[in-house]
């Protein structure tokens, strides 16, 4: 089974991993995903990823809670993401989301909350 703590930080930091065979790791074929109200398929994920690593030095993700039962995952987390051009942003992500029979994630529903950084990063969540 994933986790989206280790799925993040392959996903943001494992520049020797492809953004596909990261995502492979960590997610169904089929999935999906609503962030803030947007919704994206595996495919525009990838795009956002991909986007993300262009823009991300390093991320840290920190689990303040998580709750694992059967298929069912949810936690809140916060994103630490030192960006290329230096400045900081940090935000506080609710995660609901449903694993694949594999352990992989299915489908993920998530809201972001901007800790710190500046209104432009707001959307980092759903930028690509």
């Amino acid at each position: 089974m994933t986790d989206i703590a280790t799925a993040l930080t392959e996903l943001l930091n494992d520049r020797d991993s492809s953004v596909d065979d990261a995502i492979t790791r960590h997610f169904a074929d089929d999935y999906r995903q609503r962030t803030d109200g947007v919704w994206s398929d595996r495919a525009q994920f990838a795009d956002h990823i991909a986007h993300l690593r262009g823009i991300v030095a390093h991320a840290e993700v920190r689990v303040l809670d998580e709750f694992v039962r059967g298929t069912a995952y949810a936690d809140r987390h916060e994103v630490h993401v030192e960006k290329a051009d230096g400045t900081t942003v940090v935000q506080e992500v609710y995660l609901f989301g449903t694993l694949a029979s594999d352990g992989r994630f299915a489908e993920v529903h998530e809201v972001t909350h901007l800790l710190r950084g500046s209104e432009a990063d707001r959307g980092m969540g759903t930028a690509s």
